[in-house]
């Protein structure tokens, strides 16, 4: 049996237009697929450890770990920072970019 990771992609203005468009899931290290502006993304995962990354070019999440019980759903939502000073810093620390936050 597996477990299901979901990822959200949260609607929030944003002005500077570095978060529309495909994002992309990465779990332990590895592609798992495409999430748009507004959609969520269900991915099963085996039990155990896991690590959870979302990307959009060169911005990015930090790496969230996470672990995951057979038949658990493990539900993650992501947004882009909106603090001016937070968006200033990704021009240096591309990682502060997107918010990753378990549900």
């Amino acid at each position: 049996m597996s477990a299901t990771l979901k990822v959200t992609q949260e609607s929030h203005l944003n002005p500077a237009g570095i978060m529309r468009g495909t994002f992309d899931v990465v779990v332990d290290g590895k592609s798992a697929g495409p999430i748009k502006w507004h959609e969520a993304i269900e991915v099963p995962v085996e039990p155990g450890h896991h690590t959870l990354q979302v990307r959009k070019g060169r911005y990015s999440s930090k790496v969230k770990a996470f672990d995951a019980a057979e038949d658990e759903f493990v539900a993650f939502r992501c947004n882009r920072r909106r603090h001016p000073l937070i968006l200033a810093a990704t021009l240096f620390a591309p990682s502060l970019a997107i918010s990753l936050t378990r549900e």
